[in-house]
């Protein structure tokens, strides 16, 4: 999953991420080391935080677009 790319991009940190998203910086350091997979719901709530597709933040394309 591209999110530690996406978040460090933006110059955001993990705490700050989780305020954002209503969870706790553990959960997304697990994320970020591939120990937990992000749910269906957590993934769409990530897509658009950092306005990217699904398949994007999965590394399944490089391109961050998405059609609406």
């Amino acid at each position: 999953m591209r999110l530690k790319e996406l978040r460090k991009a933006r110059k955001i940190t993990q705490v700050k991420l989780a305020m954002d998203l209503n969870t706790n910086q553990n959960t997304i350091s697990r994320y970020e080391n591939g120990t937990r997979q992000a749910d269906y719901q957590t993934l769409i709530m990530l897509a658009d935080y950092f306005d990217v597709s699904i398949d994007y933040l999965l590394e399944r394309t490089d391109n961050p677009a998405y059609f609406k």
